[in-house]
């Protein structure tokens, strides 16, 4: 989502379904009606801490990705800069939701759930959260520049200024806004790297890319499956897109991501390891994108931290793959 983070902060906040359920009934919807919106909770604080999407936060653990795939993550120095690098994404992401949800008030009034949001429920003033998000941009990135260096600082310039341009304009355009939500979890992959200035992989970066593409491709092709023709009232692009479509792009998405993370993986030299690890990291790997493939031809991937922290399968799936990465990392 360039990138946006705006990939969540669009997303409606359906209910979990279960692989092994009837998940056939996913695609039968029924209108959703409308119903007040929810009490605030928290006051004023309390809408502004939810208008940041903490549960959110948790894709910029991608930041980590380069340092611990280059064997660099358990220096001081690296570790030191990947951590900021995390807050400061947390700071850039959070100033795009400020003005997303600022920019899009009206038609998450109209939305069953977004109309429960900080801003369109009046929790928070418009007027603040326009304040608010462009104050937290131009700190993430100053921070950048006094904390990591001036390349750190460009990577998070360039992802404040594509998601405040895709929530004014590149959301409408067909294909590009897929690409441009994409485009956050690669310039999150990138400044891992930047931050402690290391070199980045070709296949990592488009192994980042296509693997962002799909999630993003799940969460729209979720969207039609869940609230059919009415989608297109909230998310506009979602009226030149198919099911049928959006279906052929995380596809081929998550195809093209297994590709290059095997070429990745057999790039990597194992030392003198007895067991190639990062070769055999591609079991829990491509099992782990078909458990997820499970929720997203269900149409219940629309929120996929909650479908990534929930599924005990694929937090084991990732803590397979975790396991088998760092021991090749390491040479075990």
């Amino acid at each position: 989502m360039s990138t946006s983070e705006v990939e969540a902060s669009l997303e409606p906040d359906e209910a979990l379904v279960v692989p092994g359920q009837a998940v056939g009934a996913a695609t039968a919807v029924a209108p959703t009606p409308v119903e007040a919106p929810a009490p605030p909770r928290g006051g004023l604080a309390g809408g502004l801490l939810k208008l940041a999407r903490p549960k959110q936060w948790v894709k910029n653990v991608l930041v980590f990705a380069a340092p611990l795939a280059a064997g660099r993550l358990d220096e001081g120095y690296v570790l030191g800069h990947s951590a900021i690098m995390f807050v400061l994404f947390c700071l850039a992401a959070s100033a795009i939701y400020y003005i997303n949800d600022a920019f899009d008030v009206e038609a998450d009034r109209e939305h069953p759930t977004k109309r429960n949001r900080p801003i369109a429920s009046g929790v928070v003033p418009v007027k603040l959260a326009w304040t608010l998000g462009p104050i937290l941009g131009i700190a993430a990135v100053v921070l950048g520049v006094l904390l990591c260096n001036p390349g750190t600082a460009l990577v998070l310039g360039l992802y404040v200024v594509l998601n405040v341009a895709y929530c004014f304009s590149f959301k409408h355009v067909v294909v590009l806004d897929l690409a441009m939500v994409a485009s956050g979890f690669l310039f999150r992959a990138m400044a891992g790297g930047t931050a402690s200035e290391l070199p980045l992989s070709r296949w990592f970066l488009l192994t980042a890319g296509f693997g962002s593409l799909f999630m993003v491709a799940g969460k729209r092709y979720s969207e039609m499956v869940l609230m059919g023709e009415e989608a297109a009232k909230t998310r506009a692009s979602l009226a030149n897109y198919s099911i049928t479509y959006l279906r052929f792009v995380w596809q081929m998405a998550v195809s093209v991501t297994l590709l290059t993370y095997s070429l990745w993986a057999f790039q990597i030299p194992e030392g003198d390891s007895t067991l190639a690890w990062h070769q055999l990291s591609l079991v829990p790997f491509g099992f782990a994108f078909l458990r997820y493939a499970v929720y997203v031809d269900a149409g219940t991937a629309g929120s996929p931290e909650d479908v990534l922290l929930k599924d005990k399968v694929l937090v084991g799936l990732g803590f397979a793959w975790l396991l088998t990465f760092v021991l090749g990392v390491f040479h075990v």
